[in-house]
C-alpha cells in the first residue's frame, strides 16, 4: 500500500466498526486474502454495493465519475486487470466490495481477482504503532 503504508509497519485493526455500520468508500480494510491460507491483505475500498467501477485511460471511475485520489502520487497510472478489463464497467453486488491497493503498479487487488465478500473483511485499519515515527491513526479517504 505504498506510499501510504510501508513494509514493516504494524497496525491495529478495528474489528467492531463494521458490526455497527457498513464499510464505506475510502475505508482502508483488512481482509482474508483470496486463496491465501489465512493471510490477510490491506486495501482501500473503492466501490461499495451498487457502485459501478471502471478503469479507463489509466484512471478510476466510480458511477461514471472520475475518482479523485489525493492520497496517490501525481500522475500515477491505474491499469486494468484480469477481472476488471480496460474500459469495462463492473457493478458491485450487495455484500461485496471493490478494493484497490495504493501501490497500483504492484498491487494484487480487485482488478486481478475480483470482489471482496463482506464476511471476509476482518477489520478496518485503525492505528499504526510501529515504527514509532509512523505512530498515529489511519484516516479514510474522502471523495
Amino acid at each position: 500500500m505504498e506510499p501510504n503504508f510501508h513494509d514493516g509497519e504494524y497496525l491495529l485493526s478495528d474489528k467492531i466498526t463494521y458490526r455497527l455500520r457498513e464499510p464505506k468508500r475510502g475505508d482502508v480494510i483488512v481482509f482474508e486474502a483470496p486463496g491465501a491460507n489465512g493471510d490477510e491483505f490491506i486495501k482501500r475500498i473503492i466501490g461499495t454495493p451498487g457502485d459501478k467501477v471502471a478503469v479507463k485511460d489509466g484512471k478510476v471511475y466510480v458511477n461514471e465519475q472520475l475518482l479523485t485520489e489525493a492520497y496517490l502520487p501525481q500522475g500515477l497510472v491505474t491499469t486494468a486487470g484480469a477481472f476488471l478489463k480496460e474500459a469495462t464497467e463492473v457493478t458491485v453486488p450487495d455484500g461485496y466490495y471493490f478494493v484497490l491497493g495504493d501501490n497500483r503498479p504492484f498491487s494484487s487487488d480487485s482488478r486481478a481477482w475480483g470482489l471482496v465478500a463482506k464476511p471476509k473483511i476482518t477489520g478496518r485499519a485503525w492505528f499504526i504503532y510501529w515504527p514509532p515515527e509512523q505512530f498515529g491513526t489511519v484516516h479514510a479517504a474522502t471523495y
